[in-house]
């Protein structure tokens, strides 16, 4: 009985280390953003989230109201603190996506759906 409860602990455990590490591996935060109608939006944006020490890019799409965030290696930003320095800023953010996506196929996927 000791056995299948050390079997099983070690499988949950792991499973939970897989959850973790996929979403410490996740480079690219991807946002969408209500509110976005002018060139001066998104370069305050833009500027606002490069003050992040994490941040390594930024992308902004006003036509597809997206705002994405390339993430130095390692490093993470808090979905409050992204959440507080667009609201911040003015704009509503709708949903946060964790993804591997780079920023160059994120402004492709945009281009294909122009």
């Amino acid at each position: 009985m000791n056995l299948f409860k050390s079997k099983r602990f070690k499988l949950l455990v792991a499973a939970a280390l897989l959850a973790v590490s996929s979403l410490a591996s996740a480079r690219t935060i991807e946002m969408d953003v209500n509110g976005l109608v002018c060139a001066f939006c998104a370069q305050g944006i833009e500027k606002s989230l490069k003050a992040f020490p994490a941040t390594e890019a930024v992308f902004v799409s006003l036509e597809h109201r997206i705002v994405a965030v390339h993430l130095k290696d390692g490093s993470d930003i808090d979905d409050d603190a992204l959440r507080k320095a667009i609201t911040d800023a003015g704009y509503t953010v709708v949903a946060i996506r964790r993804t591997d996506e780079s920023l160059d196929a994120i402004r492709q996927r945009v281009k294909a759906h122009d």
